[in-house]
This record gives structure tokens, C-alpha cells and sequence, in this order.
């Protein structure tokens, strides 16, 4: 009786190996897909562009709708929407507890306070992808940090309120607010807050996930075990 050769167990390990590392990574994708925000060049006192992803987290329907709150407490003086094919965009003003004064001198009362998204009929983020909303404005807080709050809503009726603040040395929420980190005006990262700082926001640009660290363990037994075979393999070729 004739044994597998050496190469083709080394090929049907390496198909195992890509089936596992497939499915963890798979997992890692779901595990992580919040809705998130950052941005290219904004900074505390500055103006710039901020970036939300929105991913569809249904497996049967698709993303009509996106509302961004802004923070109350750090109201934006200007803010506009980038246009969204498809999609239709409204804002909400509210008057400010307190004015704020511009650059320019000018006496700011009231503020956007909701951007809301709105796909066309037969529209919206389909199962399985994403869409970018962004939005320019300013001048952003000195503070490093906004929290904003976002809803997304499904065409089937349902909702997910990503309002949830991370606590430090706490699980991560299921729908955790997302949160951009402001750099300082010399372009120098801001202090981290770390009392108010989600942490899925800090991962969501950086650092190596613990999925990443068990596809790479999985791949390391795998390879052992396919190296084990072979030896075995050939063990037995000579014993015979």
C-alpha cells in the first residue's frame, strides 16, 4: 500500500491551513465592523474633513438611513455634507447655550447639530458593504477628543444606535459611539483621555487584533502538523 508522498500532504495541509485562517479572519472582520470616524487633517482649532464608515452589519437587509449627531458640547460654528450618490442629505440646527465667536469676529448662536443621510427608494448600503459619509467643518474643540453619536437604520425597520461610550478597564460595548482623536495644531497627536476614550476607536486605525494573533497561532500548528506527516511519511517509506 503506497503512502501519500511528502508534497501532496504538504498540499492538503495547506488547504486546511487556508480554510482555518479564511474562517478566523472572516470572524475578525464581523467582530470589528462598527461604525467608525476619523480624518485626514483635522485639528484642535482647525478646520478639516471627517470620515464616518458605515458598514452593514444585516445579512438580509440593507442601510437606508445614517444620522450623525454632533456633540452637544463641542458644537461645530460650520458644517457642511459631502454629497452622496443616491442619497439625500438634511441638517438640524439647534441654538447654542452658548454663542460662539468666530475667527472673523462674527457671533455664532446657533449650530448643526444632526446630519441625516437618506437613501433613495431602492436604495441603501446592501448586505455585505460599507459607505463613507463625510463632512467639513469646524473650528473643532481643543479638547483631543469628539464623541459622536450615529443611527443607523435598516430597511427592514430596525436600528443600530452606535451611542455607547467605552469605559476603560470595561468589555467593549455592542454599539459603541464612535470617536475621533484630534491632533494639536503643530500636528503633534492630543493627549490621550483615556477616562473617555473608547477603545474600539483606537483600534480601529491601529494595533494588531487578537483574531490576527490566533490565525497566526493556527497557521504555526498547522504547519507542524503538516511537517509532522511528512516525517512520518518517510518513516514509513523506509521502514517498509
Amino acid at each position: 500500500m503506497s503512502l501519500p508522498r511528502p508534497r501532496r500532504l504538504l498540499g492538503r495541509a495547506a488547504v486546511v491551513l487556508a480554510a482555518l485562517v479564511g474562517l478566523v479572519l472572516a470572524g475578525a472582520g464581523i467582530a470589528s465592523a462598527h461604525v467608525t470616524v476619523r480624518s485626514p487633517d483635522a485639528s484642535q482649532g482647525g478646520f478639516g474633513t471627517v470620515v464616518f464608515t458605515v458598514p452593514n452589519e444585516s445579512d438580509t437587509a440593507s442601510t437606508t438611513r445614517v444620522r450623525i449627531q454632533i456633540p452637544d458640547g463641542t458644537p461645530l460654528a460650520s458644517v457642511s455634507a459631502e454629497a452622496v450618490p443616491g442619497w439625500s442629505v438634511t441638517t438640524t440646527d439647534t441654538k447654542l447655550a452658548k454663542p460662539l465667536k468666530t475667527d472673523d469676529g462674527d457671533t455664532v448662536t446657533s449650530a448643526t447639530s444632526i446630519v441625516d443621510f437618506e437613501a433613495g427608494k431602492g436604495g441603501g448600503i446592501p448586505p455585505g458593504q460599507f459607505q463613507e459619509f463625510r463632512l467639513s467643518g469646524g473650528p473643532f474643540p481643543d479638547s483631543g477628543k469628539m464623541t459622536f453619536n450615529v443611527v443607523q437604520t435598516y430597511s427592514d425597520g430596525a436600528e443600530a444606535a452606535w451611542i455607547e461610550p467605552t469605559v476603560e478597564g470595561q468589555p467593549e460595548p455592542d454599539h459603541p459611539a464612535p470617536v475621533l482623536t484630534l491632533t494639536s495644531s503643530g500636528g503633534a497627536p492630543a493627549p490621550a483621555d483615556t477616562a473617555s476614550t473608547p477603545a474600539a476607536a483606537a483600534s480601529s486605525t491601529s494595533g494588531t487584533p487578537w483574531q490576527a494573533w490566533l490565525a497566526l497561532g493556527i497557521a504555526v500548528v498547522a504547519l507542524l502538523v503538516a511537517v509532522a506527516g511528512v516525517l512520518t511519511g518517510r518513516r514509513r517509506t523506509v521502514g517498509a
